[in-house]
């Protein structure tokens, strides 16, 4: 007669590495990445026309922004197309690419940001939730999540398993534009503190993240990188909600707006 530990199901446990082929994350990878386009598109979809039609015209470096901010996310899906067709020689290739390219990102993202804030300030009316100053909390988390994430998923190169996962949450670190945009327009909806802003404009992250453990845990190939990654991003983004209402974090923001727009 079986013992009783020999009939229980295996714990699940939190690999350093994968115990299973890497040609089981491929699919699983395709779908997250869909959903990140979801969002990007239909996020910025309701936002260009009203862009495009703003008096006085938007900053040219806002543009520049866009083009390589969506750039990445092309390049991205290179990269996974590349895996899914047993092409990781190319895969191995663009790598170098998509890190030459963040650095493009590492140095567009805050001045797009920066420009974005100097030019809201030159507008009355309106504004939306993201055209206040301290809303720079969000843009910097944004980028340093991004970048902490890809260099560290770099690092990662030789654990196929754990690179993979924290190349596409580095990639989610940058999901909440496109999100928010969708739940901005859908939703008139003001929040009055950090963790109520905090659903509003990261919810989509959390999404992505939820399902992301979700299928690993059942799978039962939950990585040790991907939970730290994901709960650091999240610490953070929440800390990010909570400086946007913080009194000290406006003057300051403010200040340094104010600055960049005289120069």
């Amino acid at each position: 007669m079986a013992t009783a530990p020999a009939v229980q199901r295996p714990r699940t446990t939190l690999h350093t590495r994968a115990s299973w082929s890497s040609r089981d994350d491929r699919i699983p990878s395709a779908v997250w990445l869909a959903i990140l386009w979801i969002g990007m598109i239909a996020g910025f979809g309701f936002d260009i026309p009203g862009f495009l039609a703003e008096q006085p015209p938007p900053p040219k470096v806002l543009f520049v922004h866009a083009f390589i901010f969506s750039a990445w996310m092309f390049i991205l899906t290179a990269q996974v197309l590349f895996v899914l067709g047993d092409r990781v020689a190319w895969h191995k290739k663009m790598g170098w690419l998509a890190a030459g390219w963040a650095g493009l990102m590492a140095l567009f993202g805050p001045w797009a940001a920066m420009a974005s804030e100097a030019y809201f300030l030159q507008i009355t009316g309106r504004k939306p939730f993201f055209a206040y100053t301290q809303f720079l909390s969000v843009n910097l988390v944004d980028i340093v999540g991004f970048l902490a994430l890809l260099v560290w998923g770099l690092t990662l190169r030789k654990n196929p398993a754990a690179h993979r996962r924290i190349m596409i949450l580095a990639t989610v670190s940058l999901a909440d534009p496109g999100f928010a945009r969708v739940s901005g327009h859908l939703l008139s909806v003001h929040t009055h503190s950090g963790p109520a802003f905090f659903l509003k404009m990261f919810y989509g992250n959390v999404l992505l993240i939820a399902l992301m453990a979700a299928w690993d845990w059942y799978r039962r190939r939950l990585m040790r990188s991907f939970v730290w990654g994901a709960a650091a991003l999240l610490a953070a983004e929440f800390l990010a909600s909570a400086l946007y209402f913080w009194e000290p974090w406006k003057q300051l923001t403010l200040s340094a707006v104010q600055a960049w727009a005289r120069l």
